[in-house]
């Protein structure tokens, strides 16, 4: 399986729609058999789930994200693991081992609204 991370100092960055790189790990049972960075050469958004799908990525962990990337994601057949913090890493070895913890409904929260919101109203999460 081929897992993607969302990527910043070691750490899972919290907003997907704007992350500059991702971690792509290949990852077989429980063991992890290969990194790689990815840089999204400025792709944000919608767009960035295109880009993960022609890395042939299957899985998703990442921290806030908007519905119309979650949906951009379902659509190419992206298994999504939101609302995650911490080590890029640690959060691969839990998904593998079985233990990783993740909000399913986790939203982007970044735009100063307070509180946690869908994005579906402003932009965030379009895919344009």
């Amino acid at each position: 399986m081929k897992v993607a991370v969302t990527y910043e100092n070691g750490r899972i960055f919290q907003h997907f729609g704007k992350t500059s790189q991702f971690k792509l790990y290949d990852v077989e049972g429980k063991e992890i058999l290969s990194e790689v960075i990815l840089d999204t050469n400025g792709t944000g958004h919608g767009a960035l789930a295109g880009l993960l799908a022609e890395a042939d990525v299957d899985v998703l962990i990442c921290g806030g994200i908007g519905m119309g990337a979650q949906n951009a994601l379902q659509n190419v057949g992206i298994r999504l693991y939101p609302g995650v913090s911490g080590e890029a890493d640690e959060a691969v070895k839990a998904l593998a081992g079985g233990t990783l913890q993740y909000d399913p409904d986790a939203h982007c929260d970044h735009h100063g609204h307070g509180g946690t919101h869908t994005c579906g109203n402003h932009g965030c999460g379009s895919q344009g």
